[in-house]
């Protein structure tokens, strides 16, 4: 087995994340990221953290098993905390953690260019279907 300098096993490591391959673990994360559902409330957290119903208000239109499945996946992989405070009621809070704080600028950047483009996509759509 031939020994790789530092540079080389940098290149090795990278060339395994290649998202155009179908074995690639990477793709997980980019299915999860593009769910509509994900990027919405990642753009309503941004502003700090929320209550349950605050996110549910601010994300017109999620049902609230979509929002819990929503809320769950993106702590369970690290980008939005919840926190308990005990409280009667119980106070609980989600907010963006430091990873889900570096995803913003990308989902927060699709979601401006959707409400900038959307006339254009329509005037699209009309046209190919007329």
């Amino acid at each position: 087995m031939p020994t790789l300098t530092a540079a080389q096993r940098r290149e090795q490591e990278r060339a395994r994340y290649d998202a155009y391959l179908a074995q690639c673990p990477a793709r997980e994360l980019l299915d999860r990221i593009s769910d509509k559902w994900v990027s919405l409330v990642l753009n309503a957290l941004a502003g700090g953290p929320l209550r349950y119903s605050e996110v549910s208000r601010t994300v017109a239109g999620v049902s609230q098993k979509m929002l819990t499945r929503t809320l769950r996946s993106l702590e369970r992989d690290g980008l939005v905390a919840r926190t308990v405070t005990p409280a009667v009621p119980v106070r609980v809070d989600y907010a963006l953690t430091g990873l889900g704080r570096s995803l913003l600028p990308v989902v927060a950047a699709a979601k401006d260019w959707a409400e900038t483009h959307i006339e254009e996509v329509h005037a699209a759509r009309r046209a190919y279907d007329g």
